[in-house]
């Protein structure tokens, strides 16, 4: 019979046995690691989100500013699908703006599926009566010194379609100038900016077809 002070031998090879101990302790390390995140991401979620919401308004109000509207233009919104107009096959968000409870002005979220990297997100706001109140990139994947000088934060650029409109100008202009168009191209990137006036005016369409369904 074994002595009592005689060690218990392991039915593993002493490799084995380390790398059981390593696969346990990377287990532990993993469930440990994967309850903080989402304890870390539960703690945080609504300060997200109130970023993001923040972040939408500031972009927003550069378009329509508070004193235009007396509605909430955050939550007054729509969900509308229309992949030719709108450029996605989901559904986009739609902002209203409105005063004493007349619509002012639809923000439309529209997407140029053909920028020069990527799709190019974009708020399109259209003053009730079809003129363009402004445009602002929201979203982009465009080349760093060449493509993003579509963003208000780097360049003037984005202005040009201020107070533009379906006829004005009349349609065979809405095209970059190198295309025979009235709107100025960037400085070694055409694709880009082809982009956004091709998706703008699509915007302009689509506002004008649906304009009175949109404040229903």
């Amino acid at each position: 019979m074994a002595s009592h002070s005689e060690k218990i031998k392991s039915p593993f090879s002493p490799l084995v046995t380390k790398m059981i101990i390593s696969a346990v302790v990377l287990g532990v390390f993993a469930i440990v690691g994967t309850t903080m995140v989402a304890f870390t991401f539960e703690q945080t979620k609504e300060q997200i989100a109130e970023n993001q919401k923040q972040a939408t308004l500031k972009s927003l109000h550069q378009l329509i500013p508070p004193n235009m509207h007396d509605n909430d233009i955050f939550t007054d919104t729509l969900s509308i699908t229309n992949l030719e107009l709108l450029g996605s096959k989901n559904p986009v968000t739609i902002f209203r703006a409105r005063k004493n409870n007349k619509p002012i002005a639809a923000i439309l979220t529209a997407i140029a599926p053909d920028g020069y990297t990527g799709k190019i997100t974009m708020l399109v706001a259209i003053h009730f009566d079809g003129s363009l109140a402004g445009v602002r990139v929201v979203k982009h994947k465009e080349t760093p010194g060449l493509g993003d000088v579509i963003e208000i934060e780097k360049s003037k650029w984005i202005m040009q379609f201020d107070k533009k409109s379906l006829s004005n100008p009349a349609k065979k202009y809405w095209k970059v100038k190198r295309d025979g168009g009235e709107f100025d191209q960037l400085t070694g990137a055409t694709i880009t900016p082809r982009a956004i006036v091709k998706a703008v005016h699509k915007a302009l369409l689509f506002y004008k077809q649906q304009r009175d369904k949109l404040f229903i």
